[in-house]
């Protein structure tokens, strides 16, 4: 298992609307993140600047690397594209996040 961390960017005044979306996120995607080898997945809202810090944790062996051609994950891509900072294919714009400190 390994834990990844990134960062994303919302755009102004979405915040509400982004905290509802994920709050009703679609089983189907659920599932999908899951069978995916992804759990145990957080992120966490810096208010000041909109900055979204996502960390999650990744079996191995996983298929991450095979979800941005999923249909469920374009589908929710382009569901959260008019909130988020997108890429031209509207997967959400990542910068990775070395881990620096880790307390166990």
């Amino acid at each position: 298992m390994s834990i990844h961390a990134f960062r994303m960017q919302l755009k102004p005044g979405v915040v509400d609307e982004y905290r509802k979306r994920h709050d009703e996120i679609w089983p189907e995607l659920s599932a999908l993140l899951t069978e995916s080898g992804i759990h145990d997945y957080s992120i966490f809202l810096d208010e000041a600047t909109l900055a979204l810090f996502a960390v999650l944790k990744l079996a191995e062996p996983n298929t991450r690397d095979a979800l941005p051609d999923h249909p469920v994950m374009k589908r929710w891509w382009d569901y959260m594209a008019p909130l988020m900072e997108v890429e031209d294919n509207n997967r959400p714009k990542e910068w990775s996040l070395p881990l620096i400190f880790h307390h166990a």
